[in-house]
């Protein structure tokens, strides 16, 4: 009798062990994420972007414009769609953006920091580890460097003349 006790001891306690599961496997970008509707801002550099996202057929509206009209570089235009990507849901949300500030760069920057971080409001469960692990939701901290007294720039610095 006592040999089943421990048997079922440590079953139980094989049973506990393997209940645990990681944030990074925790059904990464398998498109299983809710469909609803979304908050997010972003900012990098000087540019703020306001992200709403909204269940439709993946129309992109930014400042009034179309994303092919916003940003011409497809390298930008990737940029900002990138997380929508990665989680496969194109063309399940309608995105509405308010960006100002900064250049072009930094507004795709903030721009894609917040349809991450709208997307991780919407399903945290199934959509966060993902986009973790992309590091789609990091702030990028870089800014500008300011410009110091006695220097042209930062660090540029008048050319040294010996006489």
């Amino acid at each position: 009798m006592a040999e089943n006790t421990d048997n079922s001891a440590v079953q139980e306690t094989e049973e506990e062990m393997t209940s645990y599961t990681t944030e990074t496997n925790a059904g990464a970008g398998t498109g299983a994420s809710q469909i609803a509707p979304g908050y997010g801002t972003g900012r990098r550099k000087e540019a703020v972007a306001r992200v709403r996202l909204v269940p439709g057929s993946g129309k992109w509206t930014i400042n009034g414009r179309t994303l092919e009209e916003f940003f011409p570089s497809r390298l930008h235009q990737r940029e900002v769609n990138s997380p929508i990507v990665l989680l496969k849901l194109e063309n399940k949300f309608d995105v509405i953006v308010l960006v100002e500030g900064g250049g072009t760069t930094g507004q795709a920057g903030a721009i894609r920091l917040g349809v991450a971080r709208a997307l991780n409001a919407i399903d945290r469960d199934a959509n966060r580890a993902a986009l973790k692990k992309a590091g789609f939701l990091t702030r990028d901290a870089r800014v500008v460097e300011r410009k110091k007294a006695g220097l042209h720039k930062a660090r540029r610095a008048p050319q040294f003349s010996k006489r």
